[in-house]
């Protein structure tokens, strides 16, 4: 069930993100699990950094706050990956 909950999380956080996020972004269903997931732990770190001052390898849970966390975290991890995409090419 766990796995499921992650799928779904990722799905939901990665499809926000990409219809917040100025500009177009490629990729499908999968793509969007994958930056979803990405953006969950991303955001979930943040997050234990700004709550307990140290830096946890800690992810989103499958709630609204872990939704908008993982969004959060998401749009995060498409602003990394654009500034590297620009400086290769």
């Amino acid at each position: 069930m766990n796995i499921l909950a992650w799928v779904i999380l990722g799905f939901l956080a990665g499809a926000i993100a990409k219809m917040i996020y100025p500009g177009t972004q490629g990729g499908g269903f999968l793509s969007d699990i994958i930056l979803g997931i990405i953006g969950a732990v991303i955001g979930g770190s943040v997050m234990s950094l700004l709550q307990t001052g140290t830096l946890q390898l800690t992810a989103a849970s499958l709630s609204i706050p872990g939704i908008i966390v993982a969004v959060i975290g998401a749009m995060i991890a498409i602003f990394i990956w654009e500034s590297f995409m620009r400086r290769s090419v």
